[in-house]
């Protein structure tokens, strides 16, 4: 079989280095024979044309870019967004590095479609002005802004964050290229844009979710920055951390609603703090350790209740499962990539602006006869 001639072996080392790998182990890890692999390292022809194509594939690359004869350069291949995270968590794997990649490409896509749908409405990024506010103000500001009614879940938080032009997903919870693995710290992201933010989440729990999409969300208004958070972030009583912790907190709980919780009834026993607290984080979409942290920095808790709770929760709390049935294969994009994705690639599939192949691409690869069960079922919603 006839060997490429053409590969520049700095540009699969630069991808190795990007990655934490080396050339011998992206060999093995492709099933690529150890003297091909060599051979191509010392500028020689050792790789047909489908091992080339596994491994841009295997870095997100087109094939084109290892026939470049020029230097990588970095700022080109990763945006400013992108480095901005890597900065932060430079221990991020190259997994996740991918994932990132991925959502910029996905934004990119929305954004071209947005532009050919010019007789379509789609919502527009005005964010309020939060500067100088206090983080309660700049809290009450945002939810205002969000339109927000009194009980709400992940799903309603989600829509009301989407309406105002930004970008909503959510991982995958099983194995593939839109799951944040569960061994993973990392909680959620956000690639800030002045025209098109996006926030990305990692599934579990929906009331862990809800707080951290309001956490992005503070970066977002209050920072106006790309940001990557993990469990320690959303402990930190630092900086941007402490700011961002305490804006969710007070949108997702105002002041207001404490009014709500009758501390006579509190009981004294902490495994029962959740029944106590069982009409408030359903009508709300919060847990109860959001609800009582509230409740602390309001000074009518004290910090060993809080604690104790917290204790307790960590032993009882299992996570939530990776796995789960595909039997509705057809909702998944909609679950990963939100309704304003979804709907706005149907409406250029619609328009004839895109090809019913295309579509089926920007949607996870959505087999044609899932396509048309999801336009069956957003159009019964």
């Amino acid at each position: 079989m006839e060997r490429i001639q053409l590969i520049n072996p700095d540009r699969i080392t630069w991808c190795c280095t990007d990655h934490g790998i080396t050339p011998e182990m992206l060999a093995s890890e492709l099933d690529i024979a150890k003297a091909s692999m060599e051979r191509v390292m010392a500028g020689e022809a050792g790789l047909t044309f489908g091992q080339l194509r596994k491994i841009a594939e295997y870095f997100g690359r087109g094939v084109l870019f290892f026939l470049e004869t020029t230097p990588v350069n970095d700022e080109l291949v990763h945006t400013a967004q992108f480095r901005t995270l890597a900065n932060q968590k430079p221990e991020l794997s190259a997994k996740l590095k991918g994932l990132i990649e991925r959502v910029e490409q996905q934004r990119t896509i929305y954004l071209n479609l947005r532009d050919e749908l010019k007789d379509f409405e789609h919502p527009q990024f005005n964010p309020p002005d939060v500067a100088g506010l206090e983080i309660p103000q700049a809290a009450r500001v945002a939810r205002e802004w969000l339109n927000l009614g009194a009980t709400n879940d992940f799903d309603t938080y989600r829509a009301a964050v989407e309406n105002k032009g930004i970008l909503v997903f959510r991982s995958n919870g099983y194995h593939g290229k839109w799951q944040i693995a569960k061994e993973s710290p990392i909680l959620g992201f956000t690639l800030y844009d002045a025209n098109c933010p996006v926030i990305v989440i990692k599934q579990r729990f929906e009331t862990q979710q809800a707080f951290t999409l309001m956490h992005e969300l503070g970066h977002l208004l209050l920072h106006k920055t790309s940001s990557i958070d993990d469990e320690q972030d959303f402990q930190s009583h630092l900086g941007w951390e402490l700011e961002a912790n305490a804006f969710a907190g007070h949108l997702l709980v105002p002041e207001a609603f404490l009014h709500h919780i009758n501390d006579a009834v509190r009981p004294s026993d902490v495994s029962r703090f959740d029944e106590w607290l069982e009409m408030p984080r359903k009508a709300w979409g919060v847990s109860g350790e959001m609800i009582l942290r509230r409740l602390l920095d309001a000074g009518r808790l004290a910090q060993d209740q809080y604690a104790s709770y917290r204790q307790w929760q960590a032993v009882c709390v299992t996570a939530s499962s990776e796995g789960g049935s595909r039997m509705y294969r057809h909702r998944e994009p909609k679950h990963v990539f939100g309704n304003t994705f979804v709907r706005t690639v149907l409406d250029a599939l619609d328009a004839r602006h895109i090809t019913l192949a295309k579509a089926s691409t920007y949607l996870d690869n959505l087999k044609v006869s899932d396509l048309h069960q999801l336009e069956r079922h957003l159009a019964d919603v």
